[in-house]
């Protein structure tokens, strides 16, 4: 029978709630604390981890999972809240939190998600500059059109120059890094040809959502 971890993951520690024995303990959210983590976890029992997605500070927990062969699901904050509300556990501690993601996962018998590999992780922090880069340029394009003095207009060109050509050089480490995998290559191929999507969206598309692994030509 499986047993379910609960996980809240902060800058500074995991909290982990064991489900099975109710069980709880809290390790720092470094390389060694994730260490100790996976040694209390053990691998006798087939085991979910369910944590929320934390933007940076999940990125040692998810990968040391994954590299493991771990079962995990990793669950939007708002579903996570949504859950706690429908159960009435809505006292917010690192350990209730704990408790109520394990009980999240038993409940509502989440499935585990592909492991996000080490080219996809590198890929997802390309992908998060760019979107970066180009609300810089959105706003950038903004502020031209109301300056009045002539170095601040050529300050903001200069500025829009660079911008571009960050986005070039994103653009080029993204091409690359997806042209070295032979599966994401083969997904590119595919994705390309389907009207509407764009190279850039394709990328977008391979990026943030690891389950296309499956997608394969449908016939017409």
């Amino acid at each position: 029978m499986q047993d379910t971890i609960g996980i809240d993951v902060s800058k500074e520690g995991l909290d982990a709630y064991r489900l099975s024995d109710r069980c709880h303990a809290r390790f720092a959210n470094d390389r060694g604390g994730v260490k100790a983590l996976m040694r209390w976890i053990g691998g006798k029992t087939p085991t979910l981890i369910v944590f929320e997605a934390t933007g940076a500070y999940h990125r040692q927990l998810e990968t040391t999972l994954a590299a493991r062969g771990v079962a995990y699901a990793k669950v939007n904050p708002r579903q996570a809240r949504r859950f706690a509300e429908a159960t009435g556990r809505l006292a917010k501690t690192d350990r209730v939190d704990a408790a109520m993601l394990a009980r999240m996962g038993a409940v509502l018998e989440l499935d585990a998600q592909p492991a996000r590999t080490e080219i996809l992780q590198g890929l997802k922090d390309l992908m998060t500059a760019r979107r970066a880069l180009i609300k810089d340029r959105t706003a950038a394009l903004a502020r031209q059109k109301v300056l009045a003095s002539s170095l601040l207009k050529r300050q903001a060109a200069a500025r829009l120059r660079q911008i571009e050509g960050h986005l070039q050089e994103l653009d080029a480490a993204i091409a690359h890094a997806v042209g070295r995998d032979a599966l994401l290559s083969q997904k590119l191929a595919i994705l390309i040809t389907i009207p509407g999507i764009a190279e850039a969206t394709a990328f977008a598309m391979l990026i943030e959502m690891p389950e296309l692994g499956s997608l394969d030509r449908q016939p017409a």
